[in-house]
């Protein structure tokens, strides 16, 4: 009997040890005082570009095409509150990955056909791939 309490009580420390482990590793950051984004996942559907005219706060749409193994357009510059939509219509599916610190929220599902878009509350520059191609880049510089 005591064997077993024994082993019952490891296994419990171990636990512990591995929720406690994970929850530092998840809360580890790049730096950044804050969240950089919010993400949204559609379904597929026809997409809409929309900017704002000069002067009006209102947050602007931008769309990025994802097709011919490629994103287009490569670079495109927002404000600080833009949504930046991917439409999905190539024959192969594609992600967009953040490279470095600034951009891990970049982080879609595998998409073959919809939309994917995030929304950039922090100004800088995100650089981003496709994990399934890394030669598909692109560049979002938000102001």
């Amino acid at each position: 009997m005591p064997m077993l309490t024994r082993r019952a009580r490891s296994t419990q420390v171990a636990t512990g040890v591995a929720v406690l482990t994970a929850m530092l590793v998840a809360g580890c950051g790049g730096g950044d005082s804050g969240p950089a984004a919010t993400t949204t996942k559609r379904p597929a559907h026809p997409v809409t570009t929309t900017t704002q005219p000069a002067g009006d706060t209102k947050p602007a749409a931008v769309t990025i095409d994802v097709r011919d193994m490629k994103f287009a357009p490569g670079e495109v510059t927002v404000k600080v509150g833009d949504t930046v939509t991917w439409h999905f219509t190539d024959k192969a599916p594609h992600t967009v990955q953040g490279i470095g610190d600034k951009a891990m929220g970049l982080n879609s599902p595998i998409i073959d056909k919809g939309d994917w878009s995030y929304t950039f509350t922090a100004p800088g520059t995100y650089r981003y791939l496709c994990s399934l191609h890394p030669e598909m880049r692109g560049t979002v510089t938000v102001q």
